[in-house]
């Protein structure tokens, strides 16, 4: 009777434990187990053929060698509200098991610090896989604009697109203006910079306050290479190699507080091609991500890629993007203050 029932009750314990692993969390998942044969996703915050989908198509066809059990990668574009519907998606609906991981606009995860009561989420929750280069950005003009340099900047006014509200595009232009003296107009309402683009080239804008030197070198050499926009000025704390005599805009700072001001929106300029995971990812898994990431970015084949391609490639760990973060949530009340100030919150 009592063998009997011992042998009940191992049955028993045997079919809970099956119904256990059967049903357990894919988070109980060693990471090799979990990404083998699985499908990822690459969620891009622009549309198809921007420079972020460039660089984000660019890693995923060559981070799967770096994942244990090499899964694959589909990309999904998610353009819209200049970048926060796929901030929102990427917080609070992607799945959360490191199965999803994403590209945004280097200056959306300061948006909350300043106050933009439309960005409801904590940057610092991000598992931040890291960037896939260091930025330096720049204002041009069209080789037709009667503004050809900063001093003429800060006389005339310069037609310059906005691409939504949070955009890099909208609210540095607005900061140089308060900062630096510039005149800068924003005009609303182009869905990405490529359409700011063809529609400086028609004539319909003056010229474009805020695009990175990466993006200008990869898509539109001919600018360069014929002189069809004039470099008003750079963000970069040390002058260009590749632009001499152009000026640095932290140079033009009317005081130092506003000097400590730009430092802070140029902050997110070290997070050039910022990549994330949604928050709550199990930490194995997160430290498979950032390592594949990291591992990418040193990949031969990789960088031969890229350097076809014109991609600027200088890899930033994801500690270091947690602690440029983590820095600006830390910045001096004043600092804040003006930034705030400046940008009207």
């Amino acid at each position: 009777m009592k063998n009997g029932l011992t042998r009940r009750l191992t049955l028993a314990a045997s079919v809970a434990l099956g119904a256990f692993t059967a049903t357990a969390p894919a988070t109980a998942q060693a990471p090799e187990v979990f990404y083998k044969g699985r499908q990822m996703i690459m969620v891009v915050y622009s549309p198809g053929g921007s420079t972020y989908d460039i660089y984000a198509r660019a890693l995923v066809r060559h981070m799967p060698r770096h994942i244990p059990g090499e899964p694959n990668f589909v990309t999904q574009n998610m353009p819209g509200a200049g970048g926060l519907k796929a901030m929102d998606y990427l917080y609070n609906i992607a799945p959360k098991d490191g199965s999803v991981i994403g590209t945004v606009g280097r200056g959306l995860a300061f948006e909350p610090i300043l106050g933009k009561s439309d960005f409801k989420f904590n940057p610092l929750r991000f598992n931040w896989l890291g960037s896939m280069n260091r930025d330096v950005s720049l204002a041009i003009s069209w080789h037709t604009s009667k503004v050809k340099t900063l001093a003429d900047l800060q006389k005339f006014e310069l037609l310059s697109p906005g691409t939504g509200a949070g955009a890099d595009s909208e609210i540095m232009p607005l900061a140089y203006n308060a900062l630096a003296g510039t005149k800068f107009k924003i005009i609303n309402g182009y869905p990405n910079t490529i359409q700011a683009a063809l529609a400086m080239e028609r004539g319909e804008l003056d010229g474009v306050g805020y695009w990175s030197w990466g993006s200008i070198i990869s898509s539109h050499p001919d600018w360069i290479r014929d002189k069809k926009v004039n470099f008003l000025f750079h963000t970069g704390p040390k002058p260009l190699p590749q632009l001499p005599g152009v000026p640095s805009i932290r140079e033009a700072a009317k005081s130092d507080l506003d000097a400590k001001a730009l430092d802070f929106l140029l902050a997110r300029e070290i997070l050039g091609r910022p990549f994330l995971a949604p928050p709550d990812v199990p930490a194995d898994r997160v430290t498979v991500l950032r390592a594949a990431f990291a591992a990418t970015l040193k990949d031969p084949v990789f960088l031969k890629e890229a350097e076809k391609a014109a991609l600027e490639i200088d890899l930033v760990t994801g500690d270091e993007v947690q602690d440029v973060l983590k820095a600006a949530t830390d910045a001096p009340a004043d600092v804040i203050d003006r930034v705030k100030n400046l940008l009207g919150r």
